[in-house]
C-alpha cells in the first residue's frame, strides 16, 4: 500500500505539480485526460524527472502512487491526488475530494481500488481502453453499452428460462 505523505518542505513555486510514473501506460492515459481538462493549471511531471526535487518524499513512494503537490507544500497521494486535481478542471468538481476526505468507507474503497490497479497496471490499462476508447483526450463511454447488453441478456435469460 502507498504511504499518505501529507507535506513536503520543497513545494513547487508557481502551480501544483502532479507527479506520476512515466513508465506506466495506464498512468499516461489518465494524465493525458487530466491535462486536457486542467489545461495549464497543473504542471505534470514524471517521478523519473522530478523525484530529486523532493528529497523528503522517498523514491519508493513515488513508484507506488501519484502525488499532487500543492504550492503550500500539501501533498495528496494516490486516489486523492486524482480527486484533488478535479478542483483544477475547467468544470471544477470538488465532491470526490470532499468524499475522500470525509468518508472513511469511501477512502478505504478508493485506496483498495487504487492499490489493486497499481499492482495490475497492464491489465487495467487494457480494460480502460476497452471501456473508454484509445484516445484519452476524448473518452468514449463504451462501458454503458456493455452494461446495457449485459442487462438485456439477463432480462431475456430470466424471462425465457
Amino acid at each position: 500500500m502507498f504511504a499518505k505523505i501529507r507535506r513536503t518542505d520543497f513545494p513547487p513555486k508557481d502551480k501544483p505539480m502532479m507527479v506520476w510514473d512515466g513508465k506506466c501506460g495506464f498512468c499516461k492515459y489518465w494524465i493525458t485526460n487530466w491535462k486536457s481538462n486542467t489545461k495549464d493549471r497543473i504542471e505534470y511531471s514524471t517521478y523519473q524527472e522530478v523525484a530529486s526535487r523532493y528529497p523528503d518524499i522517498p523514491l519508493k513512494e513515488f513508484k507506488k502512487a501519484s502525488r499532487l503537490i500543492e504550492t503550500d507544500g500539501s501533498v495528496f497521494s494516490g486516489p486523492d491526488s486524482a480527486f484533488r486535481s478535479f478542483l483544477y478542471f475547467e468544470k471544477e468538481d470538488s465532491k470526490w475530494h470532499r468524499w475522500y476526505s470525509q468518508k472513511k468507507w469511501f477512502q478505504s474503497l478508493c485506496d483498495y481500488g487504487y492499490n489493486f490497479i497499481a499492482k495490475h497496471r497492464p491489465q487495467t490499462f487494457k480494460v480502460t481502453k476497452i471501456l473508454f476508447g484509445r484516445n484519452p483526450a476524448r473518452l468514449k463511454h463504451y462501458w454503458i453499452l456493455y452494461l446495457l447488453i449485459i442487462l438485456l441478456a439477463l432480462y431475456f435469460l430470466l424471462k425465457y428460462l
